[in-house]
């Protein structure tokens, strides 16, 4: 059976050390996460997620969610308590404004919570995932009506919130979606279409389901300019805003899937259900997108959380599995063979898992920090900058995180060898679930896309040369110091990062194809650099605190020799995939299709 702990003390270290949120306790929300706070959150969090979500992981994932004839589902079992704790703690509102019930924390510290969540069990922590979305959206082009009537009850997880985008014929193409809003007069609207794939669709956790629906009005323009938003609630509210009668809302059916068994991804049709308007109409895209980002910069927190349960579990084996000898002689002779440490191999696949786990947790928080920097820093053109720098590596976080993640799942997987294959052992299923994000919330090539297409140009660059001129700042300070050699292969990498993108710049306006071609290794070549300035953070904060004779000398010696794996053993790849991105796309289109 597999275990999980969760990492408080990495996860401590990057949020003291590394981002130093004290810095910013003159800031709303800050105020109230002191290190005492944040230590509680982490501690108290860490138990409930090991002690009562983990142990549904396996089972829940044996028995899926099951549906009924009367198209209900249920949830397996242990969820619903277990859902119950999560809300009446207050988890789900950790950073949600304190007016509408929530704790008003920093995002930051929630994300922090949020991996442990997920580490524990990604089916389980996607039903109170999506609200986070849906909570987003309502909150930033919602009225304060429909605040005042949803948030409070979502914030605290007696609903759930769910984003319905999908439909059969199409998926990343919303434009073409044919769901329909017909005007009703009352300022309500009918609802009608299917839409699939829907997380959490339909499940027993909660007493309603506020699902935000995309919907084309009469006579609204092609494409996706002709989009709108609705709120259609499983539930329609009483006159004193409960649930009375059932919505014509409902799950056809529970998709068949790889992983994720435990979460409900319904079918969901709509037969003429009541719904309202949520923001501007032909606008819903926008407000849509609102949901999306969030969910991306979740999802790429899904790779991160899962395949850190996956790398705790391949450790603790290659620990206890004795097979062959070290190259070098036997390493524990009154042994009948070695443990898997002693091999070279295992070690790589153990050390890339770290390495790039660890600076993937600083990325994400740095990710979170930036959020919330964005929307209370003091200065206008220091929330500017913070949501720039915030959207130039959402689709890095999503689409290279989660590449990562499914690497790490699917390496730690090895390390059992047969063992791995085997159900009883857990593997298996980390691999099952970490492969859907890097499909989901637009799949990784999308993400890519995006990176290269509109978040490098945007505003000229400015989001880009601001980042680059970050980590320049930091690898100049490092030159003269004990991380001067680490800072200059992460200068390397920065040159390499750079030219790729000047490249495409020259070349992609020549051909959109070689944009095309290029924006994958380019992604994957700016999460590279992106892990490689966080180890250089953390490098420098783990020697400050030897130098200072702080903290635990162990924990942060191996910070130094991971950050020195990384740089050698990582980093180079911005080389390679340079090369590649340099090779264009003739290549790649070249072929006819019949020759495929």
């Amino acid at each position: 059976m597999p275990t999980y702990t969760p990492p408080i003390a990495d996860t401590r270290f990057v949020l003291d050390q590394v981002l130093k949120l004290d810095r910013f306790s003159n800031l709303p929300g800050f105020q109230s996460a002191t290190p005492d706070m944040v230590e509680a959150i982490l501690d108290q969090g860490g138990r409930l997620c090991a002690d009562v979500i983990f142990p549904l992981n396996q089972p829940g994932d044996a028995e899926g969610c099951t549906r009924h004839d009367d198209a209900s589902v249920t949830t397996p079992k242990g969820f619903k308590d277990a859902y119950r704790q999560l809300a009446e703690g207050g988890w789900i509102g950790l950073a949600a404004p304190e007016q509408f019930g929530g704790q008003g924390l920093p995002h930051v510290v929630a994300t922090a919570f949020e991996e442990y969540l997920i580490s524990s069990g990604v089916a389980f922590a996607m039903y109170p995932g999506l609200s986070q979305g849906a909570m987003a959206a309502l909150h930033a082009v919602g009225s304060d009506d429909q605040k005042a009537l949803y948030l409070p009850r979502m914030v605290t997880g007696e609903w759930t919130g769910t984003m319905n985008l999908t439909e059969p014929h199409c998926g990343t193409d919303l434009g073409l979606i044919k769901t329909k809003a017909e005007p009703q007069g009352d300022g309500t609207f009918a609802i009608t279409g299917t839409k699939i794939f829907i997380s959490a669709g339909e499940h027993d956790l909660a007493d309603n389901i506020i699902h935000l629906v995309l919907a084309k009005l009469p006579g609204a323009p092609e494409g996706s300019k002709g989009i709108s938003l609705f709120i259609v609630p499983k539930f329609l509210l009483d006159a004193d805003g409960n649930p009375g009668a059932r919505n014509t809302v409902s799950c056809g059916s529970i998709e068949e899937k790889m992983g994720i068994h435990a979460n409900s991804t319904c079918v969901m049709n709509y037969d003429g259900a009541k719904g309202w308007l949520l923001g501007e109409e032909n606008k819903g895209l926008a407000a849509m997108f609102i949901m999306m980002n969030a969910a991306r910069l979740g999802v790429g927190l899904q790779g991160l959380g899962i395949a850190e349960t996956a790398y705790q579990n391949a450790v603790a084996y290659a620990k206890d599995r004795r097979q062959g000898r070290a190259l070098t002689g036997p390493a524990e002779p009154d042994k009948p063979a070695d443990t898997l440490f002693v091999h070279p191999d295992v070690r790589r696949m153990l050390m890339e898992a770290k390495a790039n786990l660890e600076g993937a947790r600083a990325l994400i928080l740095w990710g979170a920090l930036q959020n919330d920097l964005s929307h209370h820093a003091a200065d206008e053109a220091d929330r500017v900058a913070a949501d720039e720098l915030l959207g130039l590596v959402t689709p890095v976080i999503k689409g290279y995180l989660t590449d990562l993640g499914y690497q790490i799942a699917t390496n730690a997987q090895q390390v059992f060898g047969g063992h791995g294959y085997i159900r009883e052992y857990g593997m298996e299923q980390y691999v099952r679930d970490a492969r859907i994000a890097m499909i989901y919330e637009g799949t990784n090539g999308v993400q890519a896309m995006d990176l290269v297409g509109r978040k490098l140009p945007r505003h000229g660059g400015k989001a880009a040369m601001a980042l680059f001129g970050l980590i320049s700042a930091d690898i100049a300070e490092a030159k003269d110091g004990p991380q001067a050699e680490l800072a200059g292969h992460l200068e390397k990498a920065v040159g390499q990062l750079q030219a790729g993108a000047l490249w495409l710049m020259q070349n992609g306006m020549k051909d959109p194809n070689n944009a095309g071609a290029a924006a994958y290794p380019l992604m994957t070549m700016m999460g590279v650099v992106a892990i490689g300035w966080m180890w250089l953070k953390m490098a420098r904060a783990a020697q400050a605190q030897i130098d200072a004779g702080e903290g635990d000398k162990a924990f942060l010696e191996a910070k130094l020799v991971t950050a020195r794996f990384y740089a050698e053993r990582i980093l180079p790849d911005a080389g390679a995939l340079r090369r590649k991105l340099e090779g264009g796309a003739e290549a790649v289109m070249a072929l006819p299709v019949e020759a495929f």
